[in-house]
């Protein structure tokens, strides 16, 4: 690679990358290597995550020049909406040419529009239009997980083009799906917060860290994300079932789940307190009214009282213990492992379980046994 491209590949990192650890670590590619941080989970768009205090804005050279601020992202927006625009009108050929096109054309036609959206400065639409080129012949289904997945991205294009249109939540959820970074709105909370569950997702620029924390005072459960290179593991680290007295920051957006991480008063420390429950019913109802205010979230956190992994056929579901309803079971980063962890810990009798439900079911992430005892994590 030559130095030119070398530095053409930088200036790509410290536009894209989700925090501002990511965009110092690319600052340095000239001269020590061609990691790029300009990736994003497809579930947080370009969400910045705050690992340790005082991770946003250090190492700040001087006061930001806000009418220098405001033109740059007046030209992002302009960027983006020119990629919205070109990317409807690749849907719509799609649409007019039968998705059975799609899997005669390959991954390289959605990876080179994955790739203008990424000029575009919008890496939630690069993520969401690579998730396309990986639907066809993915399975007998495909088809139709295609027309839903084209639906959900014409619909954030609109969302995008018509923003100003858009009540303020909504609009702010739409510039994070698209992959507009967020800051902390409103000020910090501070609260003895449980380490509900904590899991890696990487490709193959970037690794994302979700940490899962329930504020024993405040009831509020809020996710930190944190990042790192391909490969590394992030630098923060938090042991599930612990609880740490600190503060947290939420991001702006409809569902307000997101935070950063602030000051922390002590260490983290051993407790047996456990999140509040509840039925499988309210759990597919509480993601039913998370849709209603982002219709891009692929799933919420949940905490399941009193459910007995039971086999259902090839697979497994979490059935209420009193009630003759169930969840089916996904598995997440952890595969079978966890859910061989968890039948072990039930046993076939009642146990507590937190992790992730969405429209494919629900993902066991951390369970409390029977009784007295210490979180096991998946």
């Amino acid at each position: 690679m030559t130095q030119q491209e070398v530095r053409r590949t930088a200036d790509r990192v410290l536009a894209l990358a989700p925090d501002s650890v990511s965009r110092k670590a690319g600052s340095k590619l000239g001269a020590a290597g061609p990691w790029s941080g300009a990736g994003c989970s497809r579930e947080e768009g370009g969400v910045t995550g705050r690992g340790v205090k005082g991770e946003e804005g250090a190492g700040s050279s001087g006061p930001v020049d806000p009418e220098a601020a405001r033109r740059r992202a007046e030209r992002r927006a302009e960027r983006i909406t020119a990629g919205a625009t070109e990317l409807e009108h690749r849907l719509a050929d799609l649409l007019r040419s039968g998705l059975t096109a799609a899997e005669q054309t390959g991954y390289g036609l959605w990876e080179e529009t994955a790739a203008r959206m990424v000029d575009a400065q919008a890496p939630g639409l690069a993520s969401r239009v690579r998730e396309l080129g990986s639907l066809p012949g993915s399975g007998p289904d495909w088809p139709t997980r295609l027309l839903e997945e084209c639906a959900l991205l014409h619909l954030l294009d609109q969302g995008w083009l018509h923003r100003e249109r858009l009540p303020q939540s909504l609009a702010a959820t739409v510039r994070t799906r698209v992959g507009l970074p967020s800051t902390p709105a409103g000020p910090p909370m501070r609260d003895h917060w449980l380490v509900l569950a904590q899991y890696d997702a990487s490709d193959p620029k970037l690794t994302t860290r979700r940490i899962w924390l329930h504020g024993l005072a405040s009831g509020r459960t809020s996710l930190v994300l944190s990042y790192g290179p391909a490969g590394r593991a992030p630098d923060l680290a938090l042991p599930v079932g612990l609880v740490l007295d600190a503060e947290l920051s939420a991001h702006p957006g409809a569902g307000r789940q997101r935070a950063s991480l602030g000051e922390r008063f002590a260490p983290p420390a051993p407790t047996t307190a456990r999140p509040p429950g509840m039925t499988t019913t309210e759990a597919a109802a509480r993601y039913g009214e998370a849709l209603r205010d982002d219709p891009w979230q692929e799933s919420v956190p949940v905490t399941l009282d009193d459910v007995v992994p039971t086999p259902e056929g090839d697979t497994w579901q979490l059935a209420d213990a009193d009630g003759d309803t169930a969840l089916p079971v996904t598995l997440g980063t952890a595969g079978r492992s966890a859910l061989w962890r968890l039948v072990a810990l039930s046993g076939g009798a009642p146990v507590k379980v937190f992790g992730e439900c969405g429209h494919r079911g629900f993902t066991p992430l951390t369970a409390w046994p029977p009784g007295a005892g210490e979180a096991v994590r998946l």
